[in-house]
């Protein structure tokens, strides 16, 4: 339809390529992925209620499945319930009504992705949106990225200080038993306290860079990119029924393909309003996303690369200050758990 639905977002035609001969296209892998989203969520039959003395009563008849199991459908012995054939057909109604919309919705949705990775039919796009939504999954996959290294860095300096700590214990331990030799296996185990001590601090530091980091990629961003999946649904639910209605506004009109128009028309309606509000929420949420990690980067990177600085070149008063300007906190020593150490 070319009514001017969808505002920014274009329309666009695939073509499919050896004259529709599917058998010569090249598989696709996440075709299996996608037609498992479409079924993955069937009708929900256990929070039905129905209305007493048929479907489609006054309110106050309203029944919860869950309280009629332990009473009228599981009492072989009780006297006849009032009505009780009507609740119980009411109940068959209702729960038949639900499962045959799921059907119809994801018969049309598979018809729909279908048709779309063939090139049979079109899809709506909106390419601003698209492209930054691409560009929100390649920057998480380059911030695990990130994460990973971060991590790995963590658990080498962890494995450094524990050995430098072993080693300086060993020094002053000798020092104590060969007077010989006290004064040079003295400032070996002090220098080895001391590079500890730096590295402790380096360790805190590193620790609140991937904390800090992983809060972002694995909730903020995850957080995203949920409402981004709800969207890409929306949208699919939404091509469906607009492809549905295109295809019934063309067919012969009569009293039966009018009252199927109509119904049509309506649903097609409900699952534009509802796409329209995802891609607005979607839009939203990506804003305020770049905004929130500009800020929390540009946090993160100062500390990680003042931190590092001071380490390698000894300068265990602007290391200290680091620590002092982003509020992290180091364990005093002989603590159970050592404060660098977080658990993962």
């Amino acid at each position: 339809m070319s009514d001017g639905l969808l505002g920014k977002a274009a329309t666009m035609e695939i073509p499919i390529s050896s004259n529709g001969d599917a058998g010569s296209l090249p598989e696709d892998d996440g075709l299996e992925q996608d037609l498992q989203q479409v079924m993955v969520s069937g009708p929900n039959l256990n929070e039905t209620s129905i209305v007493s003395g048929g479907y489609g009563g006054t309110a106050e008849g309203i029944i919860p499945t869950s309280s009629i199991k332990g009473s009228a459908l599981h009492q072989p012995h009780a006297s006849p319930v009032p009505g009780g054939d009507e609740l119980v057909r009411g109940i068959a109604v209702e729960k038949l009504d639900i499962v045959k919309k799921w059907s119809i919705n994801t018969y049309k949705c598979t018809k729909q992705l279908l048709s779309e990775r063939f090139g049979r039919g079109s899809r709506t796009v909106d390419l601003e949106l698209e492209a930054q939504i691409e560009l929100l999954r390649e920057t998480k996959r380059k911030y695990e990225g990130i994460l990973q290294l971060a991590r790995a860095l963590t658990a080498h300096l962890c494995g450094l200080l524990q050995t430098q700590r072993a080693l300086g214990e060993a020094f002053a331990d000798l020092s104590q038993k060969s007077p010989e030799l006290q004064e040079e296996f003295g400032y070996n185990a002090e220098t080895q306290r001391l590079l500890c001590r730096n590295g402790e601090s380096l360790l805190g530091a590193l620790n609140f860079f991937v904390s800090s980091t992983n809060t972002l990629v694995h909730k903020t961003m995850d957080d995203t990119l949920m409402t981004v999946k709800q969207y890409e649904a929306a949208r699919l639910e939404y091509d469906a029924y607009r492809t549905d209605l295109e295809e019934l506004s063309l067919a012969p009109r009569d009293a039966s393909s009018l009252c199927r128009l109509d119904a049509a028309q309506s649903h097609f309606q409900s699952h534009k309003e509802k796409y329209e509000k995802l891609r607005a929420d979607v839009g939203i949420k990506l804003k305020f996303l770049e905004e929130n990690k500009v800020k929390v980067m540009h946090k993160q990177l100062l500390l990680f690369h003042n931190a590092i600085s001071a380490y390698f070149a000894g300068n265990q008063q602007q290391l200290e200050q680091s620590l002092r300007q982003f509020n992290i906190k180091l364990r005093p020593p002989g603590a159970e758990k050592p404060s660098w150490l977080e658990e993962q």
